[in-house]
């Protein structure tokens, strides 16, 4: 089989089966492409969490305590507004879990796949309050919710695998010239060229998604600019320029937050839960 021929099969069946795995993020309606299951991160990731429950230092007093009430609100929250909205639960599968893990350098917090969260008690010094704190879980939650694990793992595998296929058809060229720079040029092209805008996307969506959330959830959102503005300030302007990073700048976060503030509320108030 010539090359012409190869390469038309073989997009005609990459087409075909990527457009068999794509789906739509829940109302952002984003289109995704997943072709890693769920199921399968959501287990890797359980068994994570346990090795970081292990090794880290967690405290266990009322701030975890209004970790887990806030979790545990936006829980309810997200379940009954898909219900109410005829829409099928993204977090149904989800087994949560809440920890606090003591680290006043850290200023972080995550949500793996399926619900497993953790808060370093150095965000504490941003949050300042329940409602910053509302804000920072919500971005969190809405990674998980939108399924952003799946959809880079998947993402990743394409790529990987068209990398693979490029090297060989052009005879080896795109080796040849990591070999010659002594860097992976093509692994950062794609990062600098596909994967960092589109982590930047994801991020942006988890801001939108996590101000519903919290919104629907009785916290208030006009919150989530202010905590941008005191992390940017407790950073000192030390971030990479954004083209090389996988968040939005924090004047981008703060100009689009403040956007959508007004029409958040509006749109989605707290939620009747029956």
């Amino acid at each position: 089989m010539n090359r012409r021929k190869f390469l038309s099969y073989l997009g005609c069946g990459c087409c075909g089966f990527i457009l068999n795995s794509c789906s739509t993020a829940p109302i952002t309606e984003r289109r995704q492409l997943k072709i890693i299951p769920e199921s399968k991160l959501n287990a890797q990731a359980a068994q994570i969490y346990e090795k970081v429950k292990e090794k880290e230092k967690l405290i266990t007093d009322s701030k975890l305590d209004e970790i887990k009430e806030i979790g545990k609100n936006m829980q309810n929250s997200i379940g009954e507004y898909f219900y109410q909205s005829n829409l099928d639960d993204p977090t149904a599968q989800f087994d949560w879990e809440y920890i606090l893990i003591d680290n006043k350098k850290i200023r972080n917090a995550w949500c793996m796949p399926g619900g497993k969260i953790a808060v370093y008690s150095g965000i504490l010094d941003v949050t300042k309050n329940t409602n910053g704190l509302a804000a920072v879980m919500g971005h969190e939650i809405a990674h998980a919710v939108a399924k952003h694990s799946v959809e880079r793992a998947s993402r990743g595998a394409v790529l990987n695998v068209s990398t693979q296929v490029i090297d060989i058809l052009s005879g080896g060229k795109l080796s040849t010239v990591n070999r010659t720079t002594g860097m992976n040029t093509v692994g950062l092209l794609s990062q600098l060229g596909i994967m960092n805008p589109f982590n930047r996307k994801q991020e942006s969506e988890a801001d939108y998604l996590g101000m519903i959330f919290s919104s629907l959830s009785g916290y208030d959102i006009r919150e989530t600019s202010k905590i941008w503005e005191r992390m940017k300030k407790l950073n000192k302007g030390k971030a990479p320029p954004e083209f090389m990073s996988t968040h939005p700048s924090a004047d981008n976060r703060i100009k689009k937050i403040n956007e959508w503030t007004n029409e958040i509320i509006l749109d989605y108030p707290p939620i009747n839960i029956s």
